[in-house]
C-alpha cells in the first residue's frame, strides 16, 4: 500500500521551521557549492586526498592522512562525469563493480566480497539491509561519496570484510545563499528537473533544500521508472560553541515491469552468451512492480568546549517500505526455441531504524608527543517483517520474440495478500575508541577499537517446526580494530602499513535470518593485512595511491562434508590484491585520471551441497567477481569555456557459478561528452554512454540468467546556479 506523500512533506515543514532550539555540526571548512557547476576548473582533485572524512576514521583526517585505501568523490567530480545515481558514482573507486538487479538492487563487489561483506552507510548509518536497501539513488542531492577498502567493522559494526562505502548528503552550510538547478533529457525519454538551494536567514540560522525528480521509459520492454527525492536541513548556531543540524529526507521509487534479466543460452557451461534477439525483450509479468518509500531523520549536535576538546550526538531514525511483485526467472528449454518462465513472488518489507550515536573528540599530549583521542557509544534498534508469497511455477513458456505475459494476479496461486512471515529485531549497544599519535614529526600511529553487544530476535508468524521454531534469540559480542602506522617519506609521499579485523554474519543478514542461517554460529570473523604509499608528484600538479592487501574471512557456513543436508561453520574465503589511483594536470587544459585494480579472490575451503553430495569448491572465484577493473578519465580544454572528454572502463571475466564452469567474456565501455560553460554559472553537456552500444552484463543471476547493464544512451543537460 502506497503511503500518503502528505506525512513526509508536513513533518519536513513543521521540522524545519518550527523546532527553534534543534539543529546539527557546523561545516565551515565544506568548498562552495557554487563550483559545482564550473566542470572546466581543472584545478579539482578526483582523488580526494586532502579533503576531510568520516568513513576511514572519526577523527577527521584525510586520506593521506589515514593508512588505509579510502577514496573520496566529491560532487565536482561526479557531476564532470556523468554520474547520474549513486552505484555510477562507485565507479570511481578502484576495483568496485556494481549491480542493481531488482532481487539485490544495491550490489556491490569490492575486493573480492559482495553482500553483507561489503558494509554501505547513509551519512555514516547502516541500515543492516545494504544489498537491498542501498538501491541506486539519483546523485542529485548528494555531497560526496566516501569509501574505505577492506575490514572496517571497528567503525561501523558488523559486516565490512570487503569495506565500507558511505554516501552523504548535501547539507546546510555557512558559505553563503545559493540557488541552483539542473535540467536533462537523453534516450528512452529519460529525464530529470533539480533544484537546490543554500540560505543564510539571519545572523545564525542556514537553510539548505534540494529537491529531484526523474522518469525513464526503460530500455528493456514495458520498463518505465519514475522517482523523486527532497533532502532539507537547518543549520543554527545556537551559542558560539554549540551547533544543531536538522536533516530530512524522502525518498520515492516506482518501476513498473521491472526488468529482471535475459536467459543465457543453453549449454550452461563455458563462456555464456545471450541471443541479440532477446536484449530488449522482458519476460515479467504485464503489471510487475517494484516499489519503495525512504524516510530518513537525524538531529545533529556538536558542541565545542576549546580547540582540544569537542561532543557530538547524532540522533537518527529510517523507516522504509519496499513492494515487489514480478515473475522473476526466464530459462531457456533445451533447444533454445522457447523461454520458461518461474518463480512468482509477491513481496513486502517493514523496516524501521531508531538510534543515537554519542562521540567525544579530545586532542591531547602523550609524554609531549602530539595525540587526537576519540571515544564513542552508539545504541540503535532495527526492526523488519518480511511479508513473501513465493509461487515457484513454472508458469508456462513463451516464444522469445514475440509474446504476451500475463497480469501477476493471475497466475495460479498468486494472491494479493500480505501475510507476515517473520519479523526481525536487531538491538546494537556499542562502544568504540580511536587514536592517532604522533611518534614522531614524521611517524603517526593509528589505532581503532570497537565492542557491540548484538542481540538477534526473531519472531515467526507462520507454523512452527523443528527448523522454523516460533521464537529464537542469538546474542553476538564480536570485537573488531584496527592498528597502522603511517610514515612521510617528504611533504609530499608516505608510506603505511595497517592490520584490521571484521565481523559478519555467518549467511545471509541478521536483519532477514533464519534460524537455518544462524543456529549455533558465531559471526564469522576477518582479517586484512595492507601496505600502501600516497604521493604527490609534479610540483602538486600530480596525486598517487597504491595499497597491497591480504584478506581472509573464516568460519563461512558451508555444507558439511559427512551429511550436506546440514551446515557447519568452518568454511574459509580469501583475497589478495593491488590497487593503483592517479590524477595528474598534465598541462593547465588536459588532465588525466584513473585506477586499476587486480584481485586474486578464492573460497580457500568451502563444500556446496550439489543434489545431496557435498562437492569442494576451495580454489574456486566466487561469484560475480573480476580478476581486474581499469578506469580511465580524460577532459580537455581546447579553448575557454570549452571542455570535451571521455572515459574507459575495463572489466575482466567472471564466474556465474561456484564450481567456476560457467562464465562470460570481458568488456569494454567507451564514453564521450562535450561541455560549454556560459558564464561561470551556466553548463551545457552533451554526452554519450556506452559509446559503442556494448552488449554486457553488470552481473549473473546464477548459471541461466544475466541482468544487462544498459546499451548506448545519449543525453544533454543544463545546468546553472547564481
Amino acid at each position: 500500500m502506497e503511503r500518503p506523500l502528505a506525512t513526509p512533506i508536513s513533518l519536513a515543514v513543521f521540522t524545519l521551521f518550527a523546532q527553534g532550539a534543534l539543529a546539527q555540526e557546523a561545516v565551515a571548512n565544506k568548498p562552495a557549492v557554487l563550483s559545482e557547476v564550473v566542470i572546466s576548473d581543472m584545478s579539482i582533485d578526483p582523488l580526494g586526498l586532502d579533503q576531510k572524512e568520516r568513513t576511514g576514521s572519526r577523527l577527521g583526517l584525510t586520506p593521506r592522512e589515514t593508512p588505509a585505501s579510502v577514496t573520496v568523490i566529491d560532487r565536482e567530480v561526479f557531476e564532470q562525469r556523468g554520474a547520474q545515481n549513486t552505484q555510477e558514482i562507485l565507479q570511481g573507486v578502484p576495483g568496485i563493480t556494481t549491480s542493481s538487479a531488482p532481487g539485490s538492487p544495491g550490489a556491490v563487489f569490492y575486493r573480492g566480497f559482495s553482500g553483507g561483506s561489503v558494509t554501505q552507510l547513509f551519512n555514516g548509518i547502516t541500515v543492516q539491509y545494504d544489498v537491498i536497501a542501498a538501491r541506486p539513488v539519483d546523485s542529485w542531492i548528494y555531497d560526496r561519496v566516501e569509501a574505505i577498502g577492506g575490514p572496517s567493522s571497528f567503525l561501523f559494526g558488523a559486516g565490512a570484510v570487503g569495506g565500507s562505502i558511505n554516501y552523504v548528503t548535501k547539507l546546510a552550510n555557512r558559505d553563503g545563499n545559493l540557488i541552483e538547478g539542473k535540467a536533462r533529457y537523453g534516450s528512452y525519454n529519460d529525464r530529470q528537473l533539480a533544484a537546490g538551494t543554500n540560505q543564510k536567514l539571519g545572523e545564525s540560522n542556514y537553510l539548505r533544500l534540494d529537491v529531484n525528480g526523474s522518469a525513464m521509459d526503460g530500455w528493456s520492454d514495458g520498463t518505465e521508472r519514475k522517482a523523486w527525492q527532497a533532502a532539507g536541513s537547518w543549520l543554527a548556531d545556537l551559542t558560539p560553541q554549540l551547533s544543531s543540524t536538522v536533516a530530512l529526507e524522502y525518498q520515492y521509487e516506482n518501476v513498473d515491469r521491472p526488468y529482471w534479466g535475459t536467459p543465457v543460452l543453453r549449454p550452461f557451461s563455458g563462456e555464456v552468451g545471450i541471443d541479440n534477439g532477446t536484449r530488449f525483450k522482458n519476460y515479467n509479468s504485464q503489471d510487475g512492480l517494484y516499489k519503495q518509500t525512504v524516510k530518513w531523520g537525524r538531529w545533529i549536535l556538536e558542541y565545542r568546549v576549546d580547540d582540544t576538546l569537542s561532543l557530538r550526538n547524532t540522533f537518527y531514525h529510517y523507516d522504509a517500505l519496499r513492494d515487489y511483485q514480478n515473475v522473476e526467472t526466464y530459462t531457456f528449454n533445451a533447444n533454445n526455441t522457447r523461454v520458461v518462465r518461474s518463480n512468482a513472488l509477491l513481496q513486502r518489507h517493514d523496516q524501521n531504524l531508531n538510534g543515537n550515536r554519542t562521540e567525544l573528540n579530545w586532542n591531547t599530549q602523550i609524554a609531549g608527543l602530539p595525540s587526537n583521542w576519540l571515544g564513542g557509544i552508539d545504541y540503535s534498534l532495527n526492526k523488519q517483517t518480511r511479508y513473501p508469497l513465493s509461487v515457484a511455477g513454472p508458469f508456462g513458456s513463451v516464444d522469445p520474440y514475440h509474446f504476451v505475459t500475463e497480469n501477476f494476479f493471475s497466475l495460479p496461486g498468486v494472491s494479493q495478500v500480505y501475510n507476515p512471515d517473520r519479523s526481525n529485531r536487531v538491538t546494537t549497544l556499542a562502544l568504540f575508541a580511536e587514536n592517532r599519535t604522533f611518534l614522531t614529526s614524521r611517524l603517526s600511529l593509528l589505532t581503532a577499537l570497537r565492542w557491540d553487544d548484538i542481540d538477534l530476535e526473531v519472531t515467526n508468524h507462520r507454523t512452527p517446526t523443528a527448523t522454523n521454531p516460533a521464537y529464537f534469540e542469538r546474542n553476538y559480542k564480536p570485537l573488531t580494530g584496527r592498528a597502522g602506522l603511517i610514515y612521510d617519506l617528504t611533504p609530499a609521499a608516505n608510506v603505511y602499513v595497517q592490520y584490521s579485523t571484521a565481523a559478519d554474519p555467518p549467511a545471509g543478514i541478521l536483519a532477514t535470518a533464519s534460524y537455518a542461517q544462524v543456529e549455533n554460529f558465531d559471526l564469522t570473523t576477518g582479517r586484512q593485512v595492507e601496505i600502501g604509499s600516497k604521493l604527490g608528484f609534479d610540483e602538486g600538479r600530480g596525486n598517487a595511491t597504491l595499497a597491497l592487501y591480504d584478506i581472509t574471512r573464516k568460519n563461512l557456513s558451508m555444507a558439511d562434508p559427512s551429511r550436506p543436508g546440514t551446515t557447519i561453520p568452518v568454511g574459509e574465503q580469501s583475497s589478495r590484491g593491488l590497487e593503483l589511483a592517479a590524477t595528474w594536470l598534465m598541462t593547465n587544459n588536459l588532465r588525466l585520471s584513473g585506477n586499476w585494480a587486480l584481485v586474486d579472490a578464492k573460497y580457500d575451503k568451502f563444500v556446496e551441497n550439489v543434489g545431496g553430495v557435498g562437492v569442494s569448491r576451495a580454489g574456486n572465484r566466487p561469484t560475480n567477481i573480476p580478476k581486474q577493473v581499469g578506469n580511465l578519465w580524460v577532459a580537455y580544454t581546447p579553448i575557454a569555456n570549452l571542455e570535451v572528454g571521455g572515459d574507459l572502463r575495463y572489466v575482466s571475466s567472471r564466474y556465474a557459478d561456484t564450481a567456476n564452469t560457467v562464465y562470460d567474456d570481458a568488456y569494454t565501455l567507451l564514453g564521450a561528452y562535450a561541455a560549454y560553460t556560459f558564464d561561470k554559472r551556466t553548463r551545457v553537456t552533451a554526452r554519450i554512454k556506452n559509446l559503442t552500444d556494448k552488449v554486457y552484463a553488470e552481473s549473473f543471476s546464477g548459471s541461466s540468467m544475466m541482468y544487462l547493464g544498459a546499451p548506448r544512451m545519449l543525453d544533454v543537460s543544463i545546468q546553472t546556479a547564481f
